[in-house]
């Protein structure tokens, strides 16, 4: 018999769906470290909420675990890189808490506009501040939505049902995907200056880490307000803080913090014209029922007809199929990098065509595109729901086989398409299994595509190499490799160049600054 472990709080009607499925339930919410290594070791299939860590010691006590369901979103407490080692399937159920969050952020919004909790207070302490607490209407404000995901879109729904006007930003989705007239995407600068309101719903990553920082918060409008029920650490809470208490912007509503419980010493807690609540975003009883409802049934699906739904990482079944396309998997990934990282604006379409001797273009494909949504979310892109992430963001997505002959015993050529035209990257896996890029923009080069890298298009006349080695000397960085090529009757050259260390910010000016340099792009693979 199945024997079904779940070891943090989930709804009635979610242990109901494993019951009817006739699995041996061990119910055991909040059990001890002890009492877990016991529990897993012969347990087949294991949901957690957020409170149940699972270590990858556990993991390696648990010879029998097929798959671990996440009710909910988050899996920062899984050791997904040791569940993939293992062969264990994680998956989440992101749908259940949408609505809850979307409401709350709607509620937030409302509260901090109408100064409720000022309000609620001033009473509590036998004040009747009336002439204080003079609010603002929504009808006619602009909101800016900074990621258009499913908890944003559901938010711009109910801000249109609000008379709001709606600004969006995210790097990932092109205006197609919505009504120019109802929905204006913008650039986040342009969203930045000209909200009212400005409503957060992207990952936390590298690259959205102090997203709103001193800086971004100063360019905002001395009447706006800002709110995150995303991810803390979106906003630098010290530079908010201090922004609040200097009347930079009007007022702030968070629900997430950098770190939680939110430290009583906080500068938050004592800033002017701030609304903070304890992480309630999904704490809906309709939110808990909803995920644990979802995320069982995923787990019933999957034991019982082999169903994959939101899956986390992908499941290695067959390890010598594995070890015979990783090098075409890997070079396929590393492409997808490179393109997004020379993108200038959104991607619309997506193109993999492959050559020689690789005998299925989708995984091929499927592979570029986690390469190229690397750095989109805080979710594992897989195999499984990389198509379907192109598609929600309006990514047109097509790969072939090519049977004309080629110079390489197997090659991929990828294209996307953007507002500023189309970029096309190929790349070959050589006798060495290491994969090889070996066509830029129409250029032929032969780089491995490791570490970082400098692409430079340039104007193809005497000297440049020379201006290129004495800034990049100058600014001590030291060239590994400098790769030149040029095209018959083209009066352009473009060059790679393999460093050590990185670039910073003001060479990189004085590059792009060099008359015969057209264009310079440094990437990081």
């Amino acid at each position: 018999m199945v024997k079904v472990l779940v070891s943090d709080p989930i709804a009635d009607k979610g242990l109901e769906i494993l019951e009817e499925a006739g699995f041996d339930i061990v119910y055991n919410p909040n059990p001890s470290d002890d009492e877990l290594q016991a529990l897993v070791s012969d347990t087949n299939a294991w949901i957690v909420r957020s409170g149940t860590k699972i270590t990858a010691e556990l993991l390696k006590d648990a010879r029998n675990l097929q798959v671990i369901g996440r009710a909910g979103v988050g899996v920062d407490n899984i050791d997904i890189k040791e569940a993939t080692n293992q062969g264990v399937i994680v998956m989440n159920n992101p749908d259940g808490n949408t609505i809850s969050a979307a409401e709350h952020t709607i509620a937030m919004m409302m509260a901090l506009s109408r100064n409720i909790q000022l309000g609620h207070m001033g009473i509590v302490n036998g004040e009747w501040n009336r002439s204080n607490l003079v609010g603002n209407e929504l009808k006619g404000k602009i909101l800016g939505v900074v990621g258009l995901g499913r908890i944003g879109r559901e938010v711009i729904k109910r801000a249109i049902g609000l008379e709001m006007k709606i600004m969006g930003y995210d790097p990932f989705v092109n205006q197609d995907v919505f009504d120019q007239e109802t929905v204006t995407l913008v650039d986040l600068d342009t969203l930045t200056q000209e909200s009212d309101y400005i409503t957060l719903h992207m990952p936390l990553l590298d690259s959205t880490k102090h997203l709103f920082n001193a800086e971004r918060i100063t360019a905002m409008k001395s009447s706006a307000r800002i709110i995150n029920v995303a991810r803390g650490g979106i906003i630098d809470e010290a530079d908010l803080a201090q922004a609040l208490n200097n009347d930079v912007i009007a007022g702030a509503a968070i629900d997430v913090f950098e770190s939680e419980p939110l430290d009583m010493n906080s500068p938050l807690i004592k800033a002017k014209n701030i609304l903070l609540t304890p992480h309630l975003g999904a704490s809906t009883h309709e939110a808990s029922e909803g995920v644990s409802f979802g995320i069982c049934r995923q787990i019933r699906d999957f034991i019982l007809d082999d169903k994959l739904s939101n899956p986390i990482n992908m499941p290695i079944t067959d390890m010598a199929q594995l070890k015979q396309i990783k090098p075409f998997l890997e070079l396929a990934e590393t492409l997808g990098k490179i393109e997004m990282q020379l993108a200038e604006s959104p991607v619309k379409s997506v193109s993999v065509e492959c050559f020689g001797n690789i005998e299925d273009s989708k995984p091929i494909a499927l592979s570029f595109l986690i390469g190229l949504f690397h750095d989109m979310t805080d979710n594992r892109i897989n195999f499984v729901n990389a198509g379907v992430i192109a598609e929600e963001r309006g990514i047109s997505f097509s790969h072939s086989l090519n049977t004309e002959p080629v110079s390489f015993a197997n090659l991929i050529v990828a294209h996307i398409s953007t507002d500023e035209g189309t970029i096309e990257v190929a790349g070959s896996v050589f006798g060495d299994q290491h994969p090889r890029i070996v066509d830029i923009m129409g250029y032929e080069v032969d780089v491995r595509p490791e570490g970082n890298m400098l692409f430079v298009q340039n104007k193809d006349v005497p000297g440049v190499i020379g201006k290129v080695g004495m800034l990049l000397g100058e600014g001590g960085v030291n060239i590994a490799e400098y790769l030149l090529s040029r095209t018959p009757n083209n009066d352009f050259a473009y060059s790679v160049i393999k460093f050590d260390g990185e670039i910073n910010e003001d060479l990189l000016e004085k590059l792009k600054n060099v008359d015969e340099i057209l264009t310079v792009k440094q990437l990081h693979v």
